[in-house]
């Protein structure tokens, strides 16, 4: 498996060889030697649209410069796999929800989106910001007085290993990078399959 700037280089490489074949220089075999070597007429759609690829691998292959900020409330998905610990799946989840409840204004509101949790939300605090204003009506998780969105992860307690065969949902919360969502899933798994093994 690869890892996020594994696949963004190699995405960067495939865009740039598909711009590259589509921009070589070809020359005739009714050519004599020496003759002129010319580009191929392409129709300018194709062009613009390899520029456009060219442009988004470029900035896609790029992490995050310090101090850069991506707004949450207008990046598209390929834009949000730059931050730390996002991937594919998870920014299209992040897009997804703010297309159907609304921009999201703030971290807290961020956190409503499955796979998004406290360790994540420390990740990304300093890389992102918030250019709309949620839903009226809107009401954000619980908060910790740092700000960040605690959620059922308010209670946990120490950081004793848990016995998955045995552990709620509200104690799998506690663990770094797994939300509400997940920790359901887990624990739906194993009801429907039965215990883990260890």
């Amino acid at each position: 498996m690869f890892t996020k700037d594994e696949r963004r280089a190699l995405l960067y490489l495939a865009v740039v060889a598909a711009a590259g074949g589509v921009l070589r220089v070809v020359r005739s075999p009714a050519d004599a030697p020496g003759a002129s070597i010319v580009a191929p007429d392409l129709p300018g759609e194709d062009l613009a649209r390899q520029a456009e690829l060219v442009r988004e691998a470029t900035i896609l292959a790029r992490p995050l410069r310090p101090g850069e900020r991506m707004d949450m409330d207008r990046a598209s998905a390929r834009e949000i796999e730059r931050l730390p610990r996002v991937g594919p799946a998870l920014a299209r989840r992040i897009v997804e929800d703010r297309d159907s409840a609304g921009p999201f204004g703030s971290l807290e509101h961020l956190d409503r989106v499955p796979g998004v949790g406290p360790s994540l939300l420390h990740a990304i605090e300093r890389s992102v910001s918030f250019s709309g204003a949620p839903r009226a009506g809107a009401i954000p998780p619980a908060t910790a007085p740092d700000g960040i969105s605690r959620g059922a992860k308010s209670e946990c307690a120490g950081s004793a290993p848990l016995a998955l065969n045995r552990v709620t949902a509200a104690e799998l919360e506690c663990l770094p990078g797994i939300g509400p969502s997940l920790a359901a899933r887990i624990v739906e798994d194993r009801t429907r399959r039965g215990p883990f093994r260890e």
